[in-house]
């Protein structure tokens, strides 16, 4: 099976719909930290809608248009991070992430989503991968940042929430800006 260490202890791997029992006890730790950053259809509850993300996400990738990862810190999942959306012929792609409290502060994501960013560059010829995420989400917007992405706008009252529509704002990077950028990070 295909794992890639992402640190000491930490493996990024696919996370297919036979791992829906696993997934659905991390969406438990995690939900009430995701909740109020994550779409609807991914604040599942119980192993059957478990599944049925991931299933969404196995479609996708057999289409070619997505495709989800987790990340497991000491054999225990603690969070992933997916294509949302992937275009080989157009070269763009959507990046994602979430991550349970008890990983942060650990660089996982800001590692995690480079890897994923350097296959879309270099293996599929992705020309622009975008960041998009909720204008108050400080700790998505830095994440961001540690990637060399820029914003390009704030979508306003783009997405529904608990008090009202919220902004949005896309971020993204060039290929050629990543190629740079990237040793950067690994320094």
């Amino acid at each position: 099976m295909f794992t890639l260490p992402i640190g000491d202890d930490v493996v990024l791997a696919p996370l297919e719909p036979w791992r829906a029992a696993e997934f659905a006890a991390h969406l438990d730790r995690a939900r009430p930290h995701i909740t109020p950053w994550v779409g609807a259809g991914f604040r599942a509850e119980g192993e059957d809608a478990a599944r049925a993300v991931l299933q969404r996400y196995a479609d996708g990738q057999a289409r070619d248009d997505a495709r989800i990862y987790g990340i497991w810190w000491d054999g225990t999942l603690v969070g992933g991070a997916m294509f949302v959306s992937l275009d080989a012929g157009r070269g763009v792609c959507e990046v994602g992430c979430w991550l349970e409290p008890a990983a942060e502060g650990r660089g996982l994501v800001t590692r995690t989503v480079a890897r994923l960013i350097d296959w879309a560059v270099d293996v599929r010829g992705i020309d622009r991968v975008e960041w998009v995420t909720l204008a108050r989400n400080v700790r998505s917007v830095n994440v961001a940042r540690r990637l060399g992405m820029s914003r390009d706008g704030v979508l306003r009252a783009a997405a529904p929430g608990p008090d009202g529509r919220q902004d949005s704002e896309i971020w993204s990077v060039l290929a050629t800006e990543w190629r740079q950028h990237r040793e950067h990070l690994r320094r």
